[in-house]
């Protein structure tokens, strides 16, 4: 039996799931929806969403601009992190989630709205990112998640019931695949994509040109940061939004940026993902590179030893909890020093760091030169040496006397 609700707020896209989903929440709880839809970037996907919604039923469309709290509260901590999902995915979509969950609590007490819904399927990731977030910021909400409740089990079962009800769809055959966009990326997934031996389709790709297609003459870009955060772009200091909207034609335009990857879900599968993140990946090298000469050794190789643990965090869906705040902290802390300018090279889809220099280095020419200096004697790593082997010659003559 169904929880009764009252108002529902919808987190809607305007696509065929979230669509049919708002149409399924009146007739089945025979209750108000209010659509809510999050502005992260997708730009003209955004036009048709409040005359759709309201078609479709919906009591009231809040459409929220939240772009600038994306980059700056949720990308740039990612990217201060390194975080990259099992060495590849730059977790696009991951960290967009509980952005998206967290205004839709604050819609959800705004409208005085007893539940919210999502259109995440029951095999996926979403599900758990939304109603984790849901659990961690506003507990007292009916959760409903149609995909887990309705008998409405295929794109064919869904296609069926909007034409039923009047509900545009869209035109399949040229796009047999799913896709999720917003500032960070464009992920695609499903339909043709689902044989991982099956190369995408050049056309797909929305926001890079192929590296085959990509200008002949590479292009040089000096990004500047200070701890931790990027703020410049060839000496022009940028807000959050335009810098990564400036990098993303720039990686786009050279073709940075592609990866298709066969990642491990978190509810226990294996999909296949095939992403656009151009200029993430370009923040990514840069930070990487300035990291090498700012950071201590040690704190460095801690960090790096946690990226897993932190990155699973975001993709598994905890970013409102409190492991990956104590996990924040740490990594925010060694930003400290992560301060100065790296050039990098971008040429048919390659990244190679060109130069980094920054008034925070630890690279003192004088201890590394292999001309003479007076500040190194090497004869004290004989000792050093003697003390790291002495272990190793312990077990040694232990099993030669075998």
């Amino acid at each position: 039996m169904n929880t009764p609700v009252k108002r529902v707020v919808l987190a809607y896209s305007g696509g065929l799931d979230t669509s049919v989903i708002l149409r399924w929440l009146i007739e089945t709880y025979r209750c108000e929806v209010v659509a809510y839809c999050a502005d992260l970037g997708q730009g003209e996907e955004l036009i048709p969403v409040r005359e759709k919604a309201l078609r479709t039923g919906a009591s009231s469309v809040h459409i929220l601009d939240l772009r600038e709290e994306f980059v700056r509260d949720f990308i740039f901590p990612m990217l201060r992190a390194n975080a990259m999902y099992e060495g590849a995915y730059l977790m696009g979509t991951s960290v967009a989630r509980p952005l998206i969950a967290k205004a839709q609590v604050e819609v959800a007490r705004e409208t005085g709205a007893d539940a919210v819904s999502h259109g995440a399927t029951g095999k996926g990731n979403d599900q758990v990112r939304f109603e984790l977030t849901y659990a961690a910021l506003a507990p007292e909400l009916t959760v409903i998640a149609p995909w887990r409740e309705w008998n409405l089990d295929s794109r064919t079962a869904l296609m069926e019931f909007a034409r039923r009800h009047d509900i545009p769809v869209p035109v399949t055959a040229e796009r047999p695949y799913s896709t999720d966009r917003n500032l960070f990326h464009i992920s695609y997934e499903g339909g043709i994509l689902e044989d991982p031996w099956a190369e995408p389709p050049p056309k797909m790709f929305l926001l890079t040109s192929s590296p085959e297609s990509a200008p002949d003459v590479p292009v040089y870009v000096e990004l500047e940061y200070e701890g931790g955060n990027p703020v410049a772009v060839d000496g022009a200091r940028l807000p959050p939004v335009a810098l990564l909207e400036r990098l993303n034609r720039l990686g786009g335009e050279h073709g940075i940026g592609r990866v298709d990857l066969v990642e491990n879900r978190y509810v226990g599968m294996k999909s296949r993902g095939v992403y656009e993140t151009p200029g993430g990946t370009i923040l990514q090298a840069a930070h990487r590179a300035l990291e090498s000469l700012t950071l201590d050794r040690e704190a460095l190789h801690l960090r790096d030893s946690l990226i897993p643990r932190y990155a699973e965090m975001i993709y598994y869906g905890f970013w409102f909890a409190p492991e990956r705040e104590a996990l924040q902290t740490l990594m925010d802390a060694i930003q400290t020093d992560v301060t100065g300018t790296v050039r990098l090279k971008l040429y048919k889809g390659t990244i190679t760091v060109a130069g980094r220099r920054s008034p925070r280095s630890l690279y003192r020419t004088d201890f590394v030169t292999f001309e003479a200096d007076r500040v190194y004697r090497q004869k004290d790593a004989e000792g050093f040496i003697n003390l790291n082997a002495l272990r190793l010659k312990i077990r040694a003559l232990r099993d030669r006397a075998r």
